[in-house]
């Protein structure tokens, strides 16, 4: 975990984790960002986007059928009350045991129950010399879950991208870190709200930010 001074750390400590998921190399998810279909609902054409809703049954993983996404304002103020319809996951990147052991390391972390129904949005960021990335548009907010995971999948020729963790929109972070690849930071929801800083390129030329984000329960309805 994040170290914070002492009586935070013991307040906020069974509140959201920092960890690594060992078992998974992410060069294997790399070939799956890289065709990943542009967000047709964030102006700019920086973010791309995929999303499928799945249910964990004890060891086992299965697709669940197509649906939309819809927030309401009070979540995402930028896109609340938008259905928003979103390209399946990659059924070749489903099967890898990669990506399997980082939904069964969400579920294990959160303990949650013997069969559970989650979401999982896979997006890329980019930035170029010209144009920032976003990755929370929306500023700082909750997803309206009861436990987020966001994994780092990769960051290639980038500065920023930290995550934060608040308490109150209006406090000072809790929580600040950028994750490295690997690395997942599991929250629950009812009592943070989360943002990343924008990205922008170390070096010139085009910077990538691609992570997983995880949602417990699923927030994808059928249609």
């Amino acid at each position: 975990m994040q170290k914070v001074s002492l009586d935070r750390e013991l307040e906020y400590a069974f509140l959201f984790t920092l960890r690594k998921v060992n078992s998974i190399n992410t060069t294997g998810f790399q070939p799956f960002f890289d065709n990943l279909p542009i967000d047709p609902y964030i102006k700019g054409k920086y973010r791309s986007r995929r999303l499928s809703r799945f249910l964990v049954s004890k060891d086992k993983l299965f697709k669940l059928p197509h649906g939309y996404l819809l927030q309401s304002r009070d979540y995402n103020p930028l896109l609340g009350g938008i259905k928003r319809e979103f390209a399946e996951l990659d059924n070749a990147l489903i099967e890898l045991d990669i990506f399997k052991h980082l939904i069964f390391a969400f579920c294990d972390s959160c303990k949650l129950d013997l069969e559970a129904e989650i979401d999982v949005h896979q997006i890329r960021t980019t930035c170029s010399p010209n144009n920032l990335g976003n990755p929370a548009p929306e500023g700082i907010h909750r997803d309206g879950s009861d436990f987020i995971g966001i994994f780092s999948a990769g960051r290639d020729n980038i500065e920023g991208g930290e995550t934060h963790l608040y308490s109150a929109k209006k406090e000072k972070p809790v929580f600040n870190k950028v994750l490295q690849p690997g690395e997942i930071i599991l929250v629950n929801e009812h009592q943070f709200f989360h943002f990343t800083t924008p990205i922008k390129p170390e070096t010139p030329g085009l910077g990538t930010r691609d992570v997983f984000v995880i949602n417990y329960p699923s927030l994808i309805s059928d249609f």
